[in-house]
């Protein structure tokens, strides 16, 4: 088990606020990482330290906003001075935005550019791009570190209806191969986990009914996936503390690990 001690490290979990950012979280603190708890809201944030420490792990809620570089620096600075210099950084920040959804009354050539620009953000900039320009280049100069970005099985097949979310998504794939051969000589290593459909406040809505059962789209989605049945967000937290394990994880990089329950490996 020694190959998945994550003591002395620290990682930033940017959206360990949401289930899947907190289920990380929550694996890498039982590992013995060191926990900053990044996101906008402290109460939230608080509700999540609360139930790292309750489990015996260490964590501490840091204030940042992911889409603002200075409000970036400062949590960065603030992570330094109460835990230490950040080792793992991982994105789990992002979202949708149902004006770049397609419906009926919203067809494809009818989507607003502001709102499609807006998920592009959420998930490319403020989920990728200026997380890894503040603290990667720390961990470069320090010679370690592991990078981790939420990926999604529509980084690999556009699902109806969500372009905008499946393009941006694609992109965060592309991009974290890219960044991983940027700074494989310089210790860091860049990956990504591509989560299937696990039930989250942004998505209950379209995968449960209030009764609990499967929505239509829920239905259609336990068709694709071997498993026929949709993640819990626990299941997520094996990757995250592997891809972050410097013994476990030495060479890899620019690697994508898939926990879809077999939604990608579905035909027909």
């Amino acid at each position: 088990m020694s190959l998945f001690d994550l003591n002395n490290e620290v990682a930033v979990v940017i959206g360990a606020t949401g289930a899947l950012g907190g289920a990380c979280a929550q694996a890498m603190a039982e590992a013995g990482a060191k926990i900053a708890v990044a996101g906008r809201s402290a109460e939230r944030g608080e509700a999540r330290v609360k139930e790292i420490t309750d489990a015996g792990g260490t964590a501490q809620f840091f204030a940042c906003d992911a889409m603002n570089p200075a409000s970036l620096k400062s949590c960065h600075e603030a992570i330094i001075e109460a835990l230490g210099a950040p080792t793992i950084l991982l994105n789990a920040a992002g979202g949708n935005h149902p004006d770049a959804t397609v419906t009926p009354e919203m067809p494809f050539e009818k989507i607003p550019q502001p709102a499609w620009a807006k998920v592009f953000d959420l998930n490319l900039v403020g989920g990728f791009l200026l997380p890894c320009q503040e603290f990667g280049p720390a961990m470069c100069e320090r010679g370690k570190g592991s990078i981790i970005n939420i990926a999604s099985v529509t980084s690999h097949l556009p699902l109806s209806k969500v372009i905008a979310y499946s393009a941006s998504k694609a992109a965060v794939l592309s991009a974290t191969r890219f960044l991983a051969r940027e700074w494989a000589t310089q210790g860091v290593r860049v990956n990504s986990i591509t989560p299937g459909f696990f039930p989250a406040e942004q998505n209950k809505k379209l995968l449960l009914k209030e009764d609990g059962t499967p929505t239509d789209r829920g239905q259609a989605i336990f068709g694709h996936t071997a498993m026929g049945r949709f993640g819990d967000a626990s299941e997520l937290g094996g990757a995250a503390v592997y891809l972050a394990s410097e013994k476990a994880a030495s060479f890899v990089t620019g690697s994508d690990i898939v926990v879809d329950g077999g939604f990608l490996s579905q035909t027909i």
